[in-house]
């Protein structure tokens, strides 16, 4: 069973795992390169929390717009909710890891 992770906790050690700095920059992955062509597993984890940390920057760019009274508050609403699908989808994702690999690990040789 998974320890006490929570989606805070995850995204902070994806985003240290992918150099995303705290103010949202993001060092993008090539994901169009020779390994996602090969169907590396790695690029394709690279690319997923490379496109969360992107929804969630656009989330903060919003926020910060509206608290700057120049952004409109249903732009804020729907890149938080983007946000929040791509972080539920990617903790949803690192949980089957996760769970495949206690499974593999009880398996007897």
């Amino acid at each position: 069973m998974v320890g006490s992770i929570g989606a805070l906790d995850a995204l902070s050690a994806y985003g240290k795992a992918r150099g995303i700095a705290p103010g949202g920059a993001v060092a993008k992955p090539e994901v169009g390169g020779a390994d996602a062509a090969s169907g590396d597993f790695g690029s394709l984890v690279a690319g997923a929390v490379g496109q969360v940390g992107d929804a969630l920057g656009r989330a903060e760019r919003a926020s910060l717009k509206q608290v700057a009274g120049k952004g409109d508050l249903i732009d804020v609403a729907t890149a938080i909710g983007a946000a929040e699908t791509a972080l539920d989808t990617m903790v949803a994702v690192r949980d089957r890891v996760v769970n495949a690999y206690n499974e593999i690990m009880r398996l007897q040789i």
